[in-house]
């Protein structure tokens, strides 16, 4: 089996390291040499802090595991709150990510809507820079992802810090004309 088998994997989502840019993969040789090839055709490689830091995160062993779950539950945590605080606002699609810690919001249903001393709300962009405008709140575009429909929002933040950015989303968001609806 061993022939056959390949395990890719990165530091990014376990060990919260988004932005260091390090992964890994075991493989049998000859497909780890192929990679190798391909791999350094795009990038120097990973930065000796990035294989430090990697290396200190494995090295956790089973408190790892613990350092995980205890992350993974904050995560949860955070996610559920935002689902339920963006399902409160009239018009807003959203669906409950399972994986990383982004939630994509369909807005959609505010598009169209005229803001005074801003002007219309025409799309992804145009919202997130009413959002950034009036709330604060930095969101990316939905366009960025290949659907104008919504925005991105990211839940790798303290609860806090969500909560105060929900809180100023929604006075924002009561600044628009009613959604049409969808």
């Amino acid at each position: 089996m061993w022939e056959r088998t390949l395990t890719v994997n990165g530091f990014s989502k376990a060990f919260a390291m988004t932005g260091w840019r390090l992964g890994y993969l075991a493989a049998p040789k000859h497909f780890v040499s192929a990679c190798g090839k391909i791999q350094s055709q795009y990038t120097s490689g990973a930065s000796s802090i990035s294989q430090k830091a990697g290396l200190a995160a494995l090295n956790l062993g089973y408190a790892g595991g613990e350092a995980v779950s205890t992350m993974v539950k904050a995560f949860q945590e955070r996610r559920d709150y935002l689902v339920r605080s963006f399902g409160e606002l009239s018009g807003v699609k959203i669906s409950e990510p399972q994986g990383a810690f982004y939630l994509f919001i369909d807005f959609s249903s505010y598009y169209g809507s005229e803001v005074e001393g801003f002007g219309t709300i025409k799309d992804s962009e145009s919202l997130c820079m009413f959002l950034l405008e009036k709330a604060q709140v930095a969101l990316v575009p939905g366009d960025a992802f290949g659907d104008d429909k919504g925005v991105r929002i990211s839940y790798a933040a303290a609860m806090s810090t969500l909560e105060t950015a929900m809180g100023k989303i929604k006075e924002a968001m009561a600044l628009l004309t009613p959604p049409v609806a969808v």
